[in-house]
């Protein structure tokens, strides 16, 4: 698989503006596109991290917004218009043109039971998971269509957003809100020629769900039909076929990350998936 058959030629620039460049999925997604020969401009709220992470794709320089080769690293707050907004201007500035393959990855968990979950909690999943992603899906698609460029975006969901989860009702909810917002997304802009999918991941293993207790990862791994977690990596691939022309023909899909869904289908397993 090499650049050429894979991705645009030239490597367009890919627009990484998440919460979570910086590491697991969001970092294992810009190797794979910058192996792919894509540029690459990742963010993330925290600027260090987006930083490191373009280090890693090789090339010199570490400001943000300035090259590294062909990537660049750019922070902000992906859940504020205005931010998000100011975000494609400095891209767009960066490459010379919008983004042809946007990938979105922000993700936060705020995890407790319905009965005591704050509205706080409630407030800033949704922010962050279904409201940026809304945001920097409509930026960019507004930077696609006033120019007449084609593309592909890409929201990364959970498989969570299908089947819930104990605990999680605010995280549930918004991954489900992704699936239906990319689906709507390739209905309207399919005439524009973007193309809009989501990736839904299960149990991977990131440094957020590192931070769980052993005895639920034991629990979890052995429900898992093919018998372990997946790696950031796993999804990774998948987004970069549905950034390529392989995927040309597909649009408006949900594609499942999971090994296979736990045989708890979401009951009673106080846990989640996290996605960055």
């Amino acid at each position: 698989m090499t650049s050429d058959s894979r991705l645009h030629s030239p490597p367009p620039p890919v627009f990484s503006p998440t919460s979570g460049a910086g590491s697991g999925i969001g970092r294992a997604v810009s190797v794979r596109l910058a192996k792919e020969g894509a540029a690459v401009a990742a963010c993330d709220l925290d600027g260090a991290a987006a930083r490191e992470t373009v280090r890693l794709l090789g090339g010199p320089g570490s400001k943000e917004g300035a090259p590294r080769g062909s990537h660049a690293a750019f922070q902000a707050d992906v859940s504020e218009a205005r931010a998000t907004r100011r975000l494609l201007e400095q891209v767009q500035a960066c490459f010379s043109r919008p983004p042809s393959v946007v990938v979105s990855c922000a993700g936060i968990t705020r995890d407790e039971f319905l009965l005591h979950m704050s509205e706080d909690d409630w407030d800033k999943v949704i922010a962050v998971n279904l409201k940026g992603i809304f945001l920097v899906t409509q930026a960019a698609a507004q930077a696609l269509v006033s120019t007449g460029c084609h593309g592909s975006i890409i929201n990364i969901s959970s498989i969570i957003g299908k089947v819930g989860n104990t605990g999680q009702t605010n995280y549930a909810a918004s991954k489900a809100g992704v699936i239906g917002l990319t689906q709507t997304v390739a209905r309207e802009l399919g005439r524009h020629g973007i193309r809009c999918n989501s990736v839904l991941p299960g149990f991977i293993a990131t440094p957020m769900t590192q931070k769980m207790p052993q005895k639920v990862i034991d629990k979890v791994t052995s429900m898992i039909p093919m018998g372990h977690w997946g790696d950031p990596e796993d999804v990774a691939d998948v987004v970069a076929f549905l950034a390529s022309e392989d995927s040309r023909y597909i649009t408006g899909a949900s594609v499942e990350v999971t090994g296979m869904k736990p045989a708890w289908e979401g009951k009673g397993q106080r846990s989640g998936t996290q996605t960055t």
